[in-house]
């Protein structure tokens, strides 16, 4: 089990940015949700780098934790995965015709099928005598890919003939759902029925299914009529949640990613002094700005100008327009007075500065930064920048041995 744990360096917290990754709180969230959505597995989406939290160390802690399957949505994320030794089931789903389907074959990857791609799935695994592994995607009412009911049988028609021939193995059905976010909505159940009519089709047409699945990390919290034998969880494995009027804390998930730097620059300034550009926030009275050295090139909205920022204890709203490369806080009398701790000469010069984290100790989170940009909080994750490194802590207890995950360091 040990070696499915990536041997990643410790944090560094002279990083002057990083984005820290708790990996317990991946591997205890994961855990969490295989309870809630047993006996039904669980797939642990790790598309997007894991949401911006990094792919290949995410991907080695969900197995460990008991996740059964991964899932990426283009082959070339599930490659990297095989690249780096992950060998549990993988699905990617989302193709295009440069898509390198004999790859995929080769390496074992299971392939979602909305309808063209059945015809390229089926000449790589010709091509290399060896059968595909497919899940057929159906519409159920998103209106993204999969197959529209009217197509639905030719669809089957034609994946169980290749599967006749050798070529495919039609091992799965699934769909995704528009609104479950927002749990009273109809639609839902509407997918629900539509979805459950396709299998029967699928079944009746000749497919040997083994995973039929439908759920997304809100409907597998609040939905358990859509579990059927697997969800696909992503947003929750990385502790948040998805619904607006219910916290992570309250689902009994950790928020994983801690996003944190360095004051670069206190400078006392007189009233009226305009902050960034366009001149849009003006101060009021003597004060003390500090200088944030992350911006929209870091991933952090232009726009999500009232953003919290928490130095020493205390969160102070960004001001001013953020920049690319960096933003403003308006640390008022309380900097002049100076901090203790990280200090500097009386000043906050050098003081970590926390835009979202865990919530622990009060300080602020992902959905405020959200707010602030009018957004969702999968987007404020998932666009921090390759610019700010990621680091890891915490460690995977598998079987009651804690596996470390800082490489022995």
């Amino acid at each position: 089990m040990s070696s499915l744990v990536a041997p990643v360096p410790a944090p560094n917290y002279g990083l002057e940015r990083q984005a820290i990754i708790d990996l317990s709180a991946i591997a205890n969230n994961i855990r969490h949700l295989r309870s809630i959505a047993a006996p039904a597995k669980l797939m642990a989406v790790v598309k997007a780098d894991a949401y911006g939290h990094g792919m290949v160390p995410v991907a080695r802690t969900a197995v460990a934790a008991g996740a059964q399957w991964l899932g990426t949505a283009h082959v070339s994320e599930a490659l990297a995965l095989r690249a780096a030794g992950v060998e549990v089931p993988v699905l990617a789903w989302l193709h295009t015709p440069a898509t390198d389907f004999t790859a995929a074959v080769a390496h074992d990857i299971d392939l979602g099928c909305s309808g063209w791609e059945i015809e390229h799935i089926a000449a790589a695994a010709r091509a290399l005598e060896h059968p595909a592994r497919v899940h057929l995607k159906i519409d159920t009412g998103l209106g993204r890919n999969g197959c529209s009911r009217n197509d639905w049988p030719a669809l089957l028609a034609t994946a169980v003939e290749y599967q006749n021939q050798g070529l495919l193995k039609v091992v799965g059905v699934f769909s995704h759902l528009a609104v479950a976010d927002e749990p009273q909505r109809p639609e839902t159940d509407e997918q629900l029925e539509r979805f459950r009519e396709a299998v029967a089709i699928a079944e009746q047409a000749g497919a040997q299914l083994t995973v039929r699945h439908i759920a997304n990390t809100p409907a597998t919290l609040s939905r358990p009529d859509t579990h059927f034998d697997m969800v696909r969880v992503g947003l929750g494995i990385y502790g948040l949640s998805p619904f607006a009027d219910q916290t992570s804390a309250q689902l009994g998930l950790v928020p994983a990613m801690t996003l944190q730097s360095q004051i670069a620059l206190c400078k006392d300034v007189c009233a009226n002094q305009g902050v960034s550009y366009g001149l849009n926030y003006k101060t009021t009275e003597a004060t003390t700005l500090g200088l944030v050295p992350l911006g929209y090139a870091d991933g952090v909205p232009r726009i999500a100008t009232g953003g919290p920022v928490r130095v020493n204890g205390i969160t102070y709203p960004v001001v001013g327009r953020i920049a690319m490369d960096q933003m403003v806080i308006d640390l008022g009398s309380t900097a002049r007075e100076g901090f203790g701790g990280a200090a500097i000469d009386g000043s906050a010069l050098g003081a970590t500065a926390v835009l979202f984290g865990n919530g622990n100790d009060g300080g602020p989170l992902v959905e405020q930064w959200a707010a602030a940009a009018g957004t969702i909080n999968y987007e404020i994750v998932t666009r921090i920048s390759q610019r700010v490194p990621r680091t890891y802590v915490g460690g995977v207890s598998v079987e009651g041995a804690v596996i470390s995950t800082d490489g022995g360091n």
